[in-house]
C-alpha cells in the first residue's frame, strides 16, 4: 500500500495548492468521490493557514476525523463463546481470513473453533479444513451442498459445549446483488441466535482493497442484509490504495478492524489509525 497522497506535493508550487489536482488525487486513491470533496471543502474553509508543505498532514487530519479511535478489534472474552461470521463475495480471501483471524486469536490465548459454511463452492470445506490442522484448530464440518445454517447451528452448539472463546463462521462467497443469497445470510444469523440471542456478536465483511469503490457498493448491501460490526481489508500489502477504509467508515460508520498483508498466517493484524494514515499519506 504505497503513500500515493505523497505524489500530490510534487504537483504544487512553493506558493499555491492546486485543489483540482488535489481532489483528483484523492478520489484516485479510492476515498471516493463524496469524501474526497467533503475535505476538499474543509480544507478550503481555512486554506488561509494552510500553505502546500503542509497539505499532507491536513489531509491527514481530516481523515483522522472519520476513521473510529482504536479500540479493542474484536469483542472480548466473556463466560460464553462468542461467534464471528465472516462474510463477503467470492474471491475476496474469506476463508483464508478466517483461518488467519483463528490463528491471531489463538495467539492471543483464546480457545477458538472454526465452522465450514461454504458449503457450495467446491473444495472450500478441505481448504478450511487444511488450515485448521496447520494452526492446530478444530474445524465443524457438514457434508458438500449441505444447509450452511444447520452447519452453523452444530457449530454453535459444539462451541458452547466445548466452553470456546471464539467461533469463527466462514460463510460462501456471495454476490451483494443477488437476493436469495443474501436472505440465506440473514438466516444463517436468525438460526445462530437459537442457541444465544445476541449471536452472532460480530460480523465481519472481506473486502478486497484492489477493487475500489466496488468495495463500498459491497459494504451498503451486506449491511442491509446483516448488521456489520467490521471490515477485514486484504491485500493492503499490493496495489490496494486502502482509502476505502476512509470511504466505508465515513458513509457507514463501519470501522476495520483487520488487515490482510500477504499469503502467510501471520501477515494478517489488527488495524490501527496512525499505522494507516503512515501508510496511505
Amino acid at each position: 500500500m504505497a503513500g500515493f497522497f505523497k505524489k500530490i506535493l510534487s504537483k504544487f508550487s512553493k506558493d499555491k495548492i492546486d485543489w483540482d489536482d488535489l481532489e483528483e488525487s484523492l478520489i484516485t486513491g479510492d476515498l471516493g468521490v463524496k469524501l474526497s470533496m467533503q475535505i476538499i471543502d474543509n480544507l478550503q474553509d481555512k486554506k488561509k493557514s494552510i500553505n502546500p508543505d503542509d497539505i499532507i498532514y491536513a489531509c491527514k487530519e481530516e481523515i483522522r476525523k472519520i476513521l473510529p479511535p482504536d479500540s479493542n478489534s474484536i469483542s472480548d472474552k466473556t463466560d460464553k463463546t462468542k461467534v464471528i461470521l465472516v462474510v463477503g463475495v467470492n474471491g475476496t480471501g474469506k476463508t483464508t481470513s478466517s483461518a488467519k483471524l483463528a490463528n491471531h486469536l489463538k495467539n492471543s490465548g483464546a480457545n477458538v473453533m472454526l465452522a465450514a459454511a461454504d458449503t457450495f463452492r467446491a473444495a472450500a470445506i478441505e481448504q478450511l479444513e487444511v488450515w485448521g490442522k496447520r494452526i492446530n484448530v478444530p474445524v465443524i464440518k457438514g457434508d458438500y451442498q449441505s444447509d450452511p445454517s444447520s452447519v452453523c447451528y452444530d457449530a454453535h452448539f459444539k462451541s458452547i459445549n466445548s466452553r470456546v472463546d471464539y467461533l469463527i463462521c466462514d460463510t460462501a462467497g456471495r454476490l451483494h446483488t443477488r437476493h436469495n443469497l443474501m436472505e440465506e445470510l440473514k438466516k444463517i444469523c436468525r438460526t445462530l441466535s437459537k442457541n444465544d440471542n445476541s449471536a452472532p456478536h460480530e460480523v465481519f465483511l472481506v473486502v478486497d482493497a484492489t477493487t475500489g469503490s466496488n468495495a463500498l457498493s459491497q459494504a451498503k448491501e451486506f449491511n442491509k442484509a446483516t448488521k456489520l460490526t467490521g471490515l477485514i481489508v486484504t491485500k493492503m500489502d499490493g496495489s490496494g490504495k486502502g482509502g476505502i477504509v476512509a470511504s466505508i467508515a465515513n458513509e457507514l460508520g463501519i470501522p476495520t478492524k483487520f488487515i490482510g498483508l500477504g499469503e502467510e498466517v501471520n501477515d494478517f493484524k489488527s488495524f490501527h489509525t496512525d499505522e494507516y494514515l503512515d501508510e496511505i499519506l
